[in-house]
């Protein structure tokens, strides 16, 4: 039986998380989906998307309405990207990558869902896609490059509108693999919280090796 969870839009059964289809009958990653009352759910698994570990660590509110528009850096094939446009069914995701390969990739996912728009670009140099972007709701980021937090940074000074969140999944192994991940988070979850404070903190284990979630809020 599949009961609402505290996450908007998201269901679960007590062992694995689902949304709402948004193309009944259609996948993109060989999900494994569900019938309830008519409606499809896809599972979300929390060891391919570190949003649905962060919820499965015990993340509580990810701050995601069905209208919230989403700036996501790192997008790569569209995996997480596709479960958040379940969610935002009346929103909307830019989602960003600098891999032409994986781009092509997220270009199909988005093809079949008409709240998807496919930006290649580097995350690094967010002055070079400025014009074709409006303020967000959300700002997201799954990069692993030593200078994510200074990138995550940079986009949230650029495109989050007050009183928006951003979400970082934080990979420790990309910063510095000579130092401890949980030295390397709290530098991180200190970086960030100076500019804008951090609401939750999360380490993604046993899900994630070697990652953490953070959300902070832009006042």
């Amino acid at each position: 039986m599949i009961k609402p969870s505290p996450i908007f839009e998201v269901y679960q059964d007590g062992r694995a998380l689902y949304t709402k289809n948004s193309t009944p009958g259609k996948t993109f990653f060989n999900e494994i989906t569900v019938q309830q009352n008519s409606t499809e759910f896809r599972e979300w698994d929390p060891r391919r998307s570190k949003l649905a570990a962060a919820i499965a660590s015990g993340c509580k509110n990810i701050f995601v309405r069905n209208n919230s528009v989403v700036l996501y850096l790192g997008a790569a094939h569209g995996y997480t990207v596709s479960y958040l446009s379940d969610i935002v069914s009346k929103g909307f995701i830019f989602a960003l990558d600098s891999a032409p390969r994986v781009v092509r990739d997220l270009y199909f996912v988005a093809q079949a869902r008409n709240n998807i728009a496919p930006i290649l670009a580097d995350a690094a140099h967010p002055e070079q896609y400025v014009r074709g972007l409006s303020q967000v709701d959300i700002v997201y980021q799954d990069i692993a490059q030593r200078q994510q937090a200074e990138i995550f940074l940079k986009n949230m000074d650029m495109f989050l509108a007050p009183g928006g969140y951003g979400m970082i999944a934080v990979k420790a192994r990309s910063i510095d693999v000579t130092q401890k991940p949980s030295v390397i988070f709290q530098d991180v979850r200190k970086m960030i919280d100076k500019k804008y404070p951090v609401v939750d903190f999360k380490v993604l284990e046993p899900f994630q090796k070697d990652h953490c979630f953070i959300i902070c809020k832009k006042r």
